[in-house]
């Protein structure tokens, strides 16, 4: 019996350390999978944070009365104003965590500035040919970076989203994120200086006052998109951001329509270009 008893003992050693060996390995597996978790939320957020839209002056509203003989010269070029101002959007998206601290100035920015200066000197060109040529209009070429915070930033504000992004891919969430930035999208809206017919003098200011205010009802637009990124279920665009805008928009163009029907004749038709669209 005296024998019999320490073996039993020992039995009940090896047991007992064995049991605590597999409470180790769940606390372990449980402790790896809550790592993983908090880190991929992390990467969420901070792969959202680093989506952002590109904020330029108006062009139209900066504009003299424009001879019938140029309209369609300066419509069409301030129709591509907008144009690249979408695809300079579309490219924020498509590369984020791409490149260095300068990757947005050098590849995004900068690019839409010549791009911009070349249909400003278009659009001056083509009113000079039969009117006064307006001047410093280069100055409106410039564009800046809204972040995701909502503040408005140029070179100093890309600079720091990026660093972020380019963590997010290294830490293994550039899947992840390249999927989050594309499901922002941008916000294309129909133009509506184009549209107008001449403004009277009497009724500039306040057409130009409503004009910007258009730009800037887009701008609010985009970046809510990328501030809600992954929120609501398949309705939650079209019901909280582009419904929302086209309300706006009508207010506004009515606005528009009635400023210039005091002294002239009253546009018609122009709440046909309040929808907006998603462009993914």
């Amino acid at each position: 019996m005296s024998r019999a008893l320490p073996k039993y003992n020992k039995r009940r050693v090896v047991m007992i350390g064995g049991a605590s060996a597999v409470v180790l390995s769940a606390a372990v597996i449980a402790g790896s999978a809550l790592a993983g978790e908090t880190h991929n939320t992390a990467q969420n957020a901070t792969t959202k944070a680093a989506a952002n839209t590109v904020n330029c002056p108006a062009v139209a509203p900066s504009l003299p009365a424009v001879p019938a003989s140029a309209k369609a010269e300066v419509d069409r070029n301030l129709a591509l104003l907008n144009t690249q101002i979408a695809e300079a959007n579309k490219r924020l998206v498509d590369t984020v965590g791409q490149g260095g601290p300068n990757f947005v100035q050098n590849a995004i920015l900068g690019p839409l500035k010549d791009k911009r200066v070349a249909t400003v000197n278009r659009i001056a060109t083509a009113i000079g040919r039969t009117a006064a040529k307006p001047q410093g209009l280069d100055a409106l070429a410039p564009c800046t970076l809204n972040t995701a915070g909502g503040a408005a930033a140029g070179g100093t504000g890309a600079a720091s989203a990026a660093p972020s992004a380019a963590a997010t891919a290294q830490a293994g969430g550039a899947a992840s994120g390249t999927g989050a930035a594309t499901a922002a999208g941008t916000i294309t809206c129909p133009d509506v200086a184009s549209q107008l017919p001449a403004v009277p003098a009497s009724a500039k200011a306040e057409v130009d006052r409503n004009l910007t205010l258009l730009n800037t009802q887009i701008a609010e637009a985009n970046k809510r998109l990328v501030d809600t990124v992954g929120q609501g279920g398949p309705n939650f665009v079209q019901n909280a951001i582009l419904g929302p805008l086209k309300d706006k928009r009508v207010s506004t163009i009515d606005r528009i329509a009635i400023s210039i029907g005091r002294t002239a004749a009253k546009p018609q038709g122009l709440d046909a270009l309040a929808a907006c669209t998603l462009d993914k």
